[in-house]
């Protein structure tokens, strides 16, 4: 393990670093929106346009690595980043916002691509597994992180917005100084959305859904704090328990996975993100019985929908693949990634038009509703076919969203080798 870190560790640091930035970025929308006098719909417009941008980046980054390489690509991206980051203070406008964020969507969806295959190419099948979780811990630890030095400076003023520029800017530097040698880049060609659902549709369905409730969580939690009156540091607290709860929830739920019919185990983790937004509903007025502080469920609720939403992308994903033939696992890769980026875009338009017409807490209900469709869906499609048997299913991997089709792939490629060894030892 030691041996492997140290192969990798200037990859793993530029990563916590881009997190960093990109995490404080996401916040910071929020709070600056309700400074300037946003209203919910418009910042959910924004919020769309960084997974426009991503889903964007996912499709043409190849095709520019292909032309000019790795290295000139990671840095051009890397610079237009560090500049959009700091031009949001410049034009406080929706419009010009929502041209940031798609900007700042494609090069993150290009960082991701470039660091994914340079980290594919520095592992071996035997710590494939163990780096990936690595990788996807790195990312996470770099969210929750970022949440923190929010409350070091003001919204209102460009310090924070310079702040994560810096980040970005200084995060490419050991990843472009390391020795590492240029991998190759094969991103396979989603497929088609139909091919997609006939084979998985509690797949398809899934994680089209879950693309929506990840999106307005991570994009419109904290125009939901900013709309209830919560202070800067009680929205950073927020949004780092959303993230928090997902670290902590993915190992006893993908311990779950690998033992029990993973249908039910989406149904039952969709049913308890579910609950958590109820919990989340009713905090706007709480029983004074149940809760003395009304701070304590909307923490909650953060905490439990958040800790689902991750652990849910990788069951479905794990899912999916246990239905799909090994040679088809590229293009299935690819489309997960795309039909989770359509779902994305939408869902946070969906939760602040809601928000604008009904209030705030309607956050909740949207959220709510959405993993009740995620919980009703899959009920259905256990009736409909027979469950497959444990031992047969490919091993569970904790992915987080932010993952490219690079990541989605190699995760698949060793979740069957995995199961396929274990099934050969056993």
């Amino acid at each position: 393990m030691t041996r492997m870190l140290a192969s990798v560790w200037a990859l793993l640091l530029g990563i916590v670093l881009i997190m960093l930035g990109n995490g404080m970025h996401f916040t910071l929308m929020g709070l600056r929106g309700g400074i300037e006098g946003f209203s919910s719909a418009e910042l959910s417009i924004v919020t769309s346009g960084y997974f426009l941008g991503f889903l964007s980046g996912a499709r043409f980054t190849p095709v520019l690595i292909q032309r000019v390489g790795h290295v000139r690509v990671f840095a051009a991206l890397g610079s237009f980043m560090s500049a959009a980051l700091i031009a949001f203070t410049l034009w406080a406008e929706p419009w010009s916002w929502t041209a940031l964020r798609i900007l700042i969507g494609f090069c993150m969806s290009g960082i991701y691509v470039v660091a994914e295959s340079w980290l594919n190419n520095a592992t071996t099948n035997e710590n494939r597994g163990k780096m990936l979780s690595a990788y996807m811990l790195a990312q996470t630890m770099g969210i929750i992180a970022a949440q923190g030095l929010l409350t070091l400076g003001d919204a209102a003023n460009a310090a924070l917005f310079i702040g994560a520029s810096i980040l970005v800017s200084i995060s490419f530097a050991p990843i472009l100084l390391s020795i590492q040698p240029v991998p190759p880049v094969e991103v396979a060609k989603p497929g088609g959305l139909k091919e997609l659902f006939a084979a998985s549709p509690l797949g398809t369905i899934g994680i089209f859904l879950l693309g929506s409730i990840y999106a307005s969580q991570s994009g419109m939690g904290a125009v939901f704090g900013s709309e209830i009156g919560l202070s800067a540091n009680q929205i950073a607290l927020f949004v780092a328990m959303l993230f928090g709860g997902a670290m902590l929830m993915q190992v006893p739920i993908g311990w779950l996975s690998d033992r029990l019919d993973r249908r039910k185990v989406i149904c039952g983790t969709a049913f308890l993100g579910m609950v958590a937004c109820g919990m989340g509903w009713i905090a706007q007025s709480p029983p004074a019985w149940l809760f003395s502080d009304p701070l304590v469920p909307i923490m909650g609720a953060a905490f439990f929908a958040g800790g689902t939403t991750t652990p849910l992308y990788a069951l479905l994903l794990a899912y999916t693949n246990d239905n799909v033939p090994a040679e088809d696992m590229p293009a299935t890769s690819g489309g997960l990634v795309f039909t989770f980026g359509l779902g994305a875009i939408i869902g946070p338009i969906a939760v602040g038009v809601a928000m604008d017409a009904f209030g705030p807490f309607f956050f909740w209900i949207v959220l709510g509703g959405t993993f009740s469709a995620i919980v009703f869906y899959a009920l259905y499609r256990m009736s409909q076919t027979e469950a497959l048997p444990a031992s047969e299913t490919d091993a569970y991997l904790n992915l987080v969203p932010t993952a490219s089709a690079v990541a989605v792939e190699d995760a698949a490629n060793w979740a069957a080798e995995n199961a396929e060894t274990e099934e050969t030892a056993g």
